[in-house]
């Protein structure tokens, strides 16, 4: 069954870096079009960032310049790097691909940055 686990969440002060990985299972990230949601206390799930199998990344306006995806096929793992955190970044961060006609998200990772 296809899985995603993210880590790498936490609290970090505004202006500082997270990385957070999403680990993937049962099919090759090299090969899917992957994809960092994040949703905040009381809005919607928002995209932040995907990348195509062909490896083109794109980004939110709001994260643009601050957050890079990457990916790491040996390790079957994409990557969200986060810099110049501000407290409006905070959220879960959700990790997500469609793989034949299917969905799949993972459990989430909580990112607060403090003022």
């Amino acid at each position: 069954q296809v899985q995603l686990v993210e880590s790498g969440g936490g609290l970090v002060q505004a202006g500082g870096s997270l990385r957070l990985s999403c680990a993937a299972s049962r099919f090759a990230v090299g090969f899917a079009d992957m994809a960092w949601y994040r949703q905040a206390p009381g809005k919607q799930r928002e995209l932040v960032a995907s990348m195509t199998r062909g490896g083109i990344p794109n980004y939110a306006d709001s994260v643009k310049g601050r957050f890079t995806i990457s990916r790491e096929n040996a390790k079957n793992t994409v990557y969200l790097q986060m810099n110049s955190l501000k407290p409006e970044d905070t959220a879960v961060y959700y990790c997500a691909t469609r793989y034949g006609t299917s969905d799949y998200w993972g459990q989430g990772t909580q990112v607060t940055v403090s003022s």
